[in-house]
Formats: structure tokens, sequence, C-alpha cells
């Protein structure tokens, strides 16, 4: 049976060029079901998804890796994590009244949260009318690292392709790619078809497109939507907005609601929860927990 959702890692055997396959189905209708978007946003969002699903593919730890992009467009801001390099989750904001086109001027933002180390953003420029310009620009610019990638979104279901040129390194398979290589590889890849991507199956399309190349292809890996969010994150919300605050917001409402935007969600938070939640901590001098 053909795993709907998964992503492919794959090199070349002969010289230093990785590549990355995703393919989203039920993960993608999921992230569509939790609120109604018009169309061309829907195709931005499937992209990110599995835009952001390939890149995880480099995280060698456990976090998540965030691709989030603002404009001027229609699309004013759209977002897409993958943590641990199965669990997606999506959402986006557009502007209906905004007859624009659906990316305008704005910026992408590559953001890499490690459970355990230092947070890292980078930041590009929004490139051409794709998405796949800006994310190729992210990576000359900022990482110097020639890479290529296609994205495709229809009737509910993603697909994408990743080449990128490894640096010289002695722990990797093969020898550096010559730009001969190089070009030879992502010619090729310029022939895919968006129905390609979409519709055949992965390690089928690799032989399609390379089938004079040895080719070495890696298990693949299942992904999924999946939030993160759980109470203890939503409490601290709650912390952060502090007791003071807090209290404030209680006198007004019975309980604090928050409301996960990503799956709809919602935690409820009395006066006791979130005197609880303060409790745990050593209260500043002079406060009274009343």
């Amino acid at each position: 049976m053909t795993q709907l959702d998964e992503r492919q890692r794959f090199m070349f055997s002969d010289f230093a060029v990785r590549g990355e396959m995703v393919k989203l189905d039920e993960a993608y209708k999921d992230v569509l079901a939790q609120r109604e978007y018009p169309l061309d946003i829907q195709l931005l969002l499937g992209q990110m998804m599995a835009a952001v699903t390939i890149l995880s593919s480099t995280l060698k730890f456990e976090g998540s890796l965030i691709l989030q992009l603002k404009s001027s467009g229609r699309a004013e801001m759209v977002m897409a994590e993958c943590r641990n390099g199965k669990d997606l989750r999506a959402i986006a904001r557009f502007d209906d009244s905004n007859t624009e086109a659906t990316l305008m001027d704005g910026h992408l933002a590559i953001t890499i949260e490690p459970d355990e180390g230092e947070r890292y953003q980078g930041i590009v420029s929004i490139t051409g009318t794709s998405l796949a310009e800006s994310i190729q620009a992210y990576f000359a610019q900022s990482e110097q690292l020639e890479t290529r990638i296609w994205l495709a979104a229809q009737d509910g279901r993603v697909g994408g392709l990743l080449l990128q040129k490894l640096p010289e390194n002695p722990d990797l398979p093969g020898l550096p790619a010559s730009d001969e290589d190089w070009n030879r590889v992502v010619i090729l890849a310029e022939t895919v078809t968006d129905e390609e991507l979409l519709e055949l199956p992965i390690e089928s399309l690799l032989t399609r497109l390379y089938h004079e190349e040895q080719v070495k292809v890696f298990h693949s890996a299942a992904v999924r939507f999946f939030c993160s969010c759980t109470r203890d994150r939503s409490a601290n919300a709650i912390k952060f907005l502090g007791y003071d605050d807090a209290i404030e917001l209680l006198s007004e409402t019975e309980k604090i609601d928050i409301d996960c935007q990503f799956c709809h969600e919602k935690y409820l938070f009395s006066l006791d929860d979130v005197k609880q939640i303060f409790a745990q901590e050593t209260a500043p001098e002079g406060t009274v927990l009343h």
C-alpha cells in the first residue's frame, strides 16, 4: 500500500548532491479542514507545508523548523511548522479584499527551534512570484548552498522535490559535484510536471528522472498533521501575560479561554487555575494571590 503522507531522502552515489521528496494528502486535507481558505491561499499553504517538511529533514536533533511568510499581497501571513521531521501544522491569514497577487513585497523567515540549544532564524526578502524562488534565494544568501526546489499543490494533494549541492565533506559519499553534474541533475528535474509530483510514487518518479544515475534511496518517513498545543503551553501564555493582567481579564469574564489557531482546541482557565499557575512560581514581593 502506498504511503499517502511521506518524505523520502536520496543521494547521488557518484557526487555529493542530496535530494528530498515529499507527498502530502491527509495531512494537507486536515489543515484545510480547520478553516475556509480561497483557492490561491490553499495552494500556497500546501506549498509551505511541502517546503517545511523537506527542509526539516536536515535537522539532526529534536525540535521544530518553522517557515513563516509575510507579504503585502493577499497572503498576509502564512506559517507552517514541522516538528521532529514528522508532525505538521500550518495556518494562513489573508486579505480577501486585496485583488493583487497572492505574493508581493514581504519577507520569508526560516526559524529553527531545538528542544535544547539556541534558537536560530534567517530572513530573506520575497523573491519573484513563487515560494520556491524565495527559498532558493534564502539558501543562496544565508547558507551559500546551491539549492533548487519544486513545489506543487492541487485538489487536496501536495508534492515537492529538493536538490542541494553539498559542500566538500570527507564524511559524505561521493566526490564534490562538478558544475556539469549539478547542471545535469537540475536540468533533468526541470522536466518534472506538477502532475508527476502529485501523482507518481516517489521511487517511480526518481526512476523516471534519474534512471541513468546511481541513486541511493533511504527509508521513507511518514508525516502527519499534528498540533503541538497543550494545556501547559497555554498556561505559559497566561504566565507571560502576568498575574495582575490575568486577574483583570478574569474580572471581565468568568474564565480565560485560549483557542489554538491551528487545531481549534480550547483551553479554559478559571480563577483557581490562574492562582495555581502563579503559585508554582515565587510571587513578587508584596504580591498577594487573592
